[in-house]
């Protein structure tokens, strides 16, 4: 009797395994490998970087380990801002490594060198923190994505209120590399559209530290508003600067086109009150966004930015389209990608475009002033929700060879 019921039950177990076994044949090398390749010390380091796999490593763990009976690992690997380093390890993940997905990539010109290489191999890039609006123009790819943010988005929210309040001379400092090209290029058309006037530019290498010459040039065209086309570290000295040598003093307001949570924390509210700019995410917005802030802090011991935050949104969405799709193979997963809605604590009714823009509202938010604050990261207000739709370049502007 007891041999009877052994055997049932082993006969019972069969078709489970079965299916178990056909899920696992279905996804390559038995493995679903996301590989997170970020400036993990350099000057967007604090924004994005190691919190970015933290959050990936996180969403792993949240969708239980494994999808379609296949285990998820999450590994990184630091970009240094160098399109050549980055490339070197896309080609080693993909050739020896076996990565089926990168993810990251918050550089504008490592990302665009990668994206090319994913389009070629056939691999899904998902880019978090760049901005160049050329991933989803000319350099667009049926694998590739845009998750969090792009330079339109980020340049818009700021420049229509700034606008608004009758500043309408501007004059760009900017980064000398494609993310900041691309950002003085949307922010610029963005300002001549609403009926402003663009008084020039100064270019300044990554990673610099002093911005007195090109504020200097700034501050003798009596602009009204300098853009600030540079991010992480940069943005910070930037902004710090422009206090300190008085042109905020005498009336020119800063543009915050590209900021993160930690870049007003650096700054302080004393320097950075009332500094306005766009990112879809703050943690201190409502419940949800609480909540992960709260299990990401236990981890990494503050809240997250919108990069770090969303990035746990972009590994989720994945590894929801993977079990859709029933396969990591490319073309069926973002095919999946595509026809998911992202509904997640940042998200409501999000989606992936054809040209791989991800459309989400983003939030205005305005840095507070010291009295308004009651903790290390009590930053900021959010001053207007801009619906995704008018956040977002069109898609029929952009370039992109898929927009149809």
């Amino acid at each position: 009797m007891k041999r009877r019921t052994l055997l049932a039950a082993a006969a019972a177990a069969l078709p489970f395994a079965a299916a178990r076994a056909h899920a696992a044949a279905e996804i390559s090398d038995g493995i679903v490998k996301i590989g997170v390749l970020d400036d993990m010390s350099g000057v967007f380091a604090d924004q994005q970087g190691m919190g970015d796999f933290v959050a990936a490593q996180m969403a792993a763990e949240d969708f239980g380990g494994s999808v379609l009976g296949a285990p998820v690992q999450v590994i990184q690997a630091d970009l240094q801002n160098k399109p050549d380093v980055g490339l070197s390890i896309a080609r080693r993940w993909f050739d020896e490594e076996q990565v089926d997905a990168i993810f990251g990539l918050g550089n504008s010109a490592v990302a665009l060198a990668v994206q090319n290489l994913c389009h070629q191999r056939k691999k899904i890039d998902v880019v978090i923190a760049a901005g160049t609006t050329d991933l989803t123009g000319p350099a667009c790819s049926p694998y590739g994505v845009h998750w969090t943010y792009d330079n339109y988005s980020a340049a818009k929210g700021p420049a229509d209120a700034l606008m608004k309040q009758g500043k309408t001379k501007w004059f760009f400092v900017v980064s000398d590399y494609a993310f900041g090209h691309s950002l003085e290029d949307n922010a610029a058309a963005i300002v001549r559209k609403l009926g402003g006037t663009i008084l020039g530019h100064a270019l300044v290498p990554l990673g610099a530290t002093d911005y007195s010459a090109q504020l200097t040039q700034a501050a003798a065209t009596h602009a009204d508003v300098v853009g600030i086309c540079c991010g992480g570290a940069d943005f910070i000295n930037c902004a710090k600067q422009m206090g300190e040598f008085g042109l905020i003093r005498s009336g020119i307001t800063p543009a915050a086109l590209n900021c993160s949570l930690t870049n007003i924390h650096s700054l302080g509210l004393p320097v950075a009150q009332g500094l306005l700019f766009s990112q879809p995410y703050y943690w201190d917005r409502d419940a949800p966004s609480r909540a992960f802030a709260e299990r990401f802090a236990k981890r990494v011991g503050r809240p997250p930015t919108a990069f770090q935050a969303s990035t746990w949104g972009a590994v989720t969405h994945y590894l929801k389209a993977i079990q859709a799709a029933g396969t990591d193979t490319a073309p069926a997963v973002i095919a999946k990608m595509r026809a998911i809605p992202i509904n997640d604590f940042m998200t409501k009714n999000g989606y992936l475009r054809a040209d791989g823009t991800v459309i989400r509202d983003e939030l205005l938010l305005q840095a507070k002033t010291p009295a308004e604050s009651h903790g290390p990261w009590d930053l900021l207000n959010v001053v207007q929700v801009i619906p995704g739709k008018d956040a977002f370049r069109p898609m029929d502007e952009g370039g992109c060879k898929l927009a149809t």
